[in-house]
């Protein structure tokens, strides 16, 4: 009902820069939460950072001052700009968004996710 298809991802030395883009398509309504979570191997998921429908944002500590989420409402689109990139950034970065479907049933979808390694 609902695709979530992330790009941006990449090799990336540290202290470089990526963008992650996340657009849903499909039957929506409307979106409410979208967010970036991430998975290194051996670890769990991770929340890196969440955006409101309004522009309201959250972040992990661990990236505050170096990643910025922001969305565009129209495109049902999420982004997610990685500066100062560090080796401990290395892993599959998941899109997220909390979906009130068109049938107005309310639904979290998840991307597949895109792969972001940092060299150090």
């Amino acid at each position: 009902q609902v695709q979530l298809v992330e790009s941006g991802g990449g090799l990336v030395q540290a202290g470089e820069s990526l963008r992650l883009s996340c657009a849903a398509s499909g039957s929506i309504f409307s979106i409410n939460d979208m967010g970036w979570y991430r998975q290194a191997p051996g670890k769990q998921r991770e929340l890196v950072a969440r955006i409101t429908s309004g522009g309201f944002a959250n972040y992990a500590d661990s990236v505050k001052g170096r990643f910025t989420i922001s969305r565009e409402n129209a495109k049902n689109t999420v982004y997610l700009q990685m500066n100062s990139l560090k080796p401990e950034d290395t892993a599959v970065y998941h899109c997220n968004a909390d979906v009130i479907l068109s049938t107005r049933a309310r639904t979290a979808y998840w991307g597949q996710g895109t792969q972001v390694a940092v060299s150090s």
